[in-house]
């Protein structure tokens, strides 16, 4: 009686549905590898252009910073910049700040408002 009840439960002796214990990771690693190529690889190389682009700033460069205010760098320092937001006004801010260089975003209105 209490080895048919065994068997019937899965457990000893009769072949039991057991799987490969890999075959349970296996959709977890693919779901990683979507996160990896559609999510972490674009942010990571996005964060490289900006250090990059924070690294190359000089002086008269035109820029636009993350709060929206455009402006013009008067001044550097080791990590922080002056712009010329107008005729003698002047902001200090960090260099993380930049969003991007101004004529970028130029571009970007100029082509919206020729469609």
């Amino acid at each position: 009686m209490f080895d048919s009840l065994a068997l019937a439960m899965g457990g000893a002796g009769g072949g039991g549905a057991q799987g490969n214990p890999l075959g349970a990771f296996v959709p977890l690693i693919l779901m990683f590898a979507i996160f990896y190529f559609l999510l972490i690889r674009p942010q990571q190389k996005k964060a490289k252009l900006h250090k990059e682009m924070i690294g190359n700033l000089k002086i008269g460069d035109r820029i636009v910073t993350n709060g929206g205010i455009y402006g013009t760098i008067v001044r550097m320092k080791d990590s922080t910049i002056v712009l010329e937001i107008a005729e003698k006004v002047q902001i200090e801010m960090l260099r993380n700040t930049v969003a991007d260089k101004a004529d970028a975003f130029e571009k970007l209105d100029k082509e919206k408002q020729g469609k």
